[in-house]
């Protein structure tokens, strides 16, 4: 039997060669840590996340404490979500853009005793009583009875950014999905001083099932009704060209694909229409499904690095992921 002068598998035979011969490759830059501080916590306090295994809500001072404990293993970028206090949340997200807000000096304090590259995620959806992501009002005509108003959202997402940046923050990453909010984040950071922070616009974000650990992580389930009326039908995939490239007009600085991985697709058709850079966000339900299947045996940790390589394959520049501490803090990347 005559075999072909091309034989594939000499490019596999050992892992000196096929580490050499890989195409994608994870690093340590690509990750960015998403983060919940939570102000009821006190001291060093933290407590354990029941939908996300091994992930906790943070004190300021156990949250910056672990941020260090990453970049000390080599991590550059984290994205900061806060969990005001429940009594304090009302119609307009006050807390969401007040000074003092949990959001606010946990930015500050990670500028202060870190080097991390400062991101902030920009809602309103964990600081309204209806938490929902905009302003809302009655509407028989809607499938709920509710309408979450657009341009009157506008103001107060804004007003979250520019806070945000007075705290320190390098980018503003606005999660909420009202049409025209990047625009509105830009012209208010510009007036006021700020037009050198960046904007991480969650472009496609899709209505996905796949957010319900984060919404026990943050506190952010909405009371009534659903967010299908401003985000993304998972069912689309075109459109999220057109969202994108209005955030491009608009001046967002990065752009992002949520959720990642029942969206590689999208991931894929993003990257290759736009040259921003591109981030996926790898959402608590892709994170805590692969972490069940290893509590019960069904998959080995190498899941959890073959699930990002399939992301940054796909395109993304950077990938938000709650698997970063794994990764950082048992060597896995260099």
């Amino acid at each position: 039997m005559e075999f072909p002068t091309t034989r594939m598998r000499r490019l596999r035979k050992n892992a000196k060669i096929r580490d050499i011969v890989r195409e994608t490759k994870l690093q340590k830059e690509d990750l960015i840590y998403p983060i919940y501080f939570k102000e009821e916590l006190q001291a060093m306090q933290k407590e354990e996340i029941s939908s996300l295994p091994g992930e906790f809500r943070y004190s300021l001072d156990a949250g910056v404490e672990f941020a260090k404990q990453l970049e000390n293993k080599g991590l550059k970028s984290i994205i900061v979500f806060g969990i005001p206090k429940e009594e304090t949340k009302d119609e307009i997200a006050s807390p969401d853009y007040s000074a003092t807000g949990i959001v606010q000096k946990a930015i500050r304090k990670l500028k202060k005793e870190t080097n991390l590259v400062i991101i902030s995620d920009v809602c309103l959806c964990q600081y309204t009583s209806h938490g929902h992501c905009g302003m809302i009002k009655e509407n028989d005509d809607t499938d709920d009875g509710i309408e979450i108003l657009n341009d009157e959202s506008l103001p107060y997402i804004a007003k979250v950014a520019l806070s945000h940046a007075e705290a320190g923050a390098d980018i503003v990453a606005p999660s909420d999905m009202m049409d025209g909010r990047v625009a509105a984040i830009r012209q208010t950071l510009d007036d006021e001083g700020y037009e050198n922070v960046m904007i991480m616009s969650y472009s496609a974000k899709y209505a996905s099932a796949f957010y319900e650990p984060f919404r026990v992580a943050a506190c952010s389930s909405p009371h009534l009704g659903d967010r299908k009326s401003y985000q993304m039908d998972p069912g689309n995939a075109i459109e999220a060209i057109r969202e994108c490239e209005l955030d491009v007009i608009e001046g967002a600085d990065f752009l992002m694909v949520k959720p990642a991985l029942p969206y590689l697709d999208v991931v894929r058709m993003v990257r290759d229409e736009f040259m921003l850079p591109l981030v996926a966000y790898n959402v608590s339900g892709e994170y805590s499904m692969i972490m069940a299947a290893i509590e019960k045996g069904y998959l080995t940790e190498r899941a959890i690095s073959e699930s990002l390589i399939s992301i940054k394959r796909a395109g993304a520049d950077l990938i938000i992921t709650n698997f970063a501490p794994y990764l950082l803090l048992n060597d896995v990347i260099e």
